[in-house]
């Protein structure tokens, strides 16, 4: 079936509409780092800015602001199979993750003093395990090595759950290859080991099913900026378990989580619930940019989202196969009838140049990762198969004539 066909074919290609696409001839395939602006949230934005920041005033405050994290973070429960009660939008997903580490590190039975992760891990996630690991003596970090970089077998990180152990935190999806674990069966696997699981969801979150209630998970963080669509630097969301959450301690402690913080208390509580975990005041206008894109998710249904999804990595694969293998451009993901997400990464030695080609020359948009990866991002409510098509068509034109060459050096700035 044609590019073209498929798209005439997609249930979802209405949604397309629904965001601001300003040039169609570009090519854009970074929804995986910043997701397209949904049109609603320009409107919502503005609404927000002459209306209830320019009119209302602090009466916003008890008009919907206060109560934003929450809202918001119910909404996105519904995207990741969680309780409406148990997902907080707030603060960044460094912060958030910072601050379930030192819960968990602070709670720990004793003897359990080790982390596991793994080298498909976000590097953001490793630095926030070694400061947290710095200010607990004892505390050491295993970071389970990839067979290849691309993938990585369950059975190494389960060899490493244990007595000892008093956490396991791994990103769903890798941020370079886009592998996708088995959260259920790793979830259950450190469960019966005693051991409490923190995913960090930010390249699964809007993408592919999740079921965080299905297999009991008891942390996880996101950012919002991606599938969600909430723009640049948009607050990200935290999720705790029922069960736990009067158990968990926030180490940052600050007057929204503060049982009745307009009391005015000189005296610390913490809030009940979930609560507990919020800090400083919310940044409202960036919250209220996050919504439109969640409103959309859910209208669309996260299952027929990650059929497109799949099809469209199925199709990008297919092209590979028949048009970039041959000019030895590795792939740097999995295959399709492997757990994967939602972008597919190519691997050519001179990727960043490459990269660079494509965005300065042609309006094709896709990320470098160091040190050979070419991310292909695939945002199913607005991308398109033939975007596709013309993307690979593209890049095997920029290798076979040799273009990028005078695009080469060190990469520098954002990529």
């Amino acid at each position: 079936m044609t590019a073209a066909e498929l798209d005439a074919l997609d249930p979802l290609s209405g949604f397309r509409d629904r965001f601001a696409v300003t040039d169609p001839s570009v090519v854009y395939f970074d929804g995986n780092s910043l997701g397209r602006m949904p049109k609603q949230a320009a409107e919502s934005l503005k609404q927000a800015i002459d209306q209830q920041w320019g009119d209302r005033l602090i009466r916003s405050w008890g008009e919907g602001w206060y109560d934003l994290p929450q809202r918001l973070g119910g909404k996105i429960a519904k995207l990741i199979g969680a309780k409406t009660n148990e997902v907080l939008c707030c603060d960044s997903t460094s912060v958030n993750l910072y601050k379930l580490v030192h819960s968990v590190l602070s709670t720990r039975p004793a003897g359990r003093n080790k982390i596991v992760t793994d080298t498909l891990n976000f590097p953001s996630d490793l630095y926030l395990l070694q400061g947290c690991a710095r200010q607990f003596p004892g505390v050491e970090i295993v970071v389970v090595d990839s067979i290849d970089g691309i993938h990585l077998p369950p059975e190494l990180i389960e060899s490493e759950l244990n007595e000892r152990t008093a956490l396991l935190t791994l990103s769903h999806v890798a941020f370079k290859s886009g592998f996708r674990h088995d959260l259920h069966r790793l979830t259950q696997a450190a469960h019966d080991k005693g051991v409490p699981v923190l995913w960090d969801l930010s390249h699964s979150a809007g993408a592919v099913p999740i079921d965080l209630a299905a297999c009991q998970a008891d942390y996880a963080v996101g950012c919002t900026y991606k599938y969600l669509n909430g723009g640049p630097g948009s607050p990200a969301f935290l999720y705790v378990r029922k069960d736990l959450q009067e158990l968990a301690e926030n180490p940052i402690w600050g007057w929204f989580g503060q049982n009745r913080p307009f009391d005015f208390s000189l005296q610390y509580e913490p809030a009940p619930g979930l609560d507990r975990i919020l800090t400083g005041t919310p940044p409202i206008l960036s919250m209220i940019g996050v919504e439109a894109g969640v409103d959309l998710l859910l209208e669309a249904g996260i299952e027929a989202i990650w059929l497109k999804s799949h099809k469209m990595y199925e199709y990008a694969y297919g092209l590979w196969q028949s048009e970039l293998q041959p000019l030895e451009i590795g792939l740097g993901s999995p295959n399709p009838d492997q757990s994967h997400g939602s972008h597919l990464t190519f691997a050519h030695s001179e990727a960043y140049a490459i990269d660079q080609a494509l965005i300065q020359n042609h309006k094709v948009i896709p990320d470098f990762r160091a040190p050979d990866g070419i991310r292909f991002g695939f945002a199913p409510l607005y991308s398109k198969f033939q975007e596709v098509e013309r993307g690979v068509e593209i890049l095997k034109q920029v290798v076979e004539s040799k273009e990028y060459v005078r695009f080469g050096g060190e990469a520098r700035g954002v990529t």
